[in-house]
């Protein structure tokens, strides 16, 4: 006796919106269209329509995804409370070396796309002075002349970011490590032990509280 074939179930959106994820970290933007994502998740075309007006709504939710993750997270740890400047930049760190914390794939794949797209490049921009004023107004909090913030945050930003656009390995606590000597060089004095352990502590044990 012949059984009906059952229809696939309707995959959610974010169902959909993972597998774009997947597609542009691994392969870039040129590879999420509608096609391949249908393929990549065994399902029509068809399905994508319920959820995403077009294939460029699905591209901005993208990026919605990546200011959120990762532009909202270094400016809520920069401007989380601190007893010193060490204090304030190992909670910064903590973005670099936590992957759920800071999503390093998402802001690579986000900075290659907008080579090619003039009005994400913009928003890139926007994005990265975000930053960069967020990590500056650090020192600044902690009474560093206006010069000196500058620079030391432009120098905080470019080598951690450096880590991912060159796709350093290395385990998490060998990262932790050298970000206490990073955090010794970036604020120009010597964190202290309590700050030191405090830190390789909250990565030893997998999440920084």
């Amino acid at each position: 006796m012949e059984t009906t074939p059952q229809p696939r179930a309707r995959a959610t959106r974010d169902v959909w919106l993972g597998a774009a994820y997947d597609l542009l970290v691994q392969e870039g933007i040129e590879a999420v269209k509608i096609m391949p994502l249908a393929k990549k998740l065994n399902l029509t075309r068809t399905g994508f329509y319920w959820h995403f007006k077009d294939l460029a709504e699905l591209h901005n939710a993208l990026v919605d995804i990546w200011q959120d993750r990762n532009t909202g997270i270094i400016l809520e740890r920069c401007a989380g409370p601190a007893d010193s400047l060490c204090s304030a930049l190992f909670q910064l760190t903590d973005c670099w070396i936590d992957p759920e914390l800071f999503d390093a794939p998402l802001d690579l794949a986000i900075h290659n796309w907008a080579r090619n797209d003039v009005k994400l490049q913009k928003l890139v921009e926007t994005s990265d002075e975000a930053r960069l004023d967020a990590v500056r107004a650090i020192f600044l909090r902690f009474g560093m002349p206006s010069e000196a913030a500058n620079y030391r945050a432009l120098t905080t930003i470019l080598t951690q970011s450096g880590y991912y656009s060159k796709q350093v390995v290395e385990t998490r606590m060998d990262r932790a490590q050298a970000g206490c000597h990073y955090v010794e060089v970036f604020a120009g004095e010597r964190p202290t032990q309590q700050e030191i352990d405090d830190f390789l502590s909250r990565h030893r044990e997998g999440k920084p509280q």
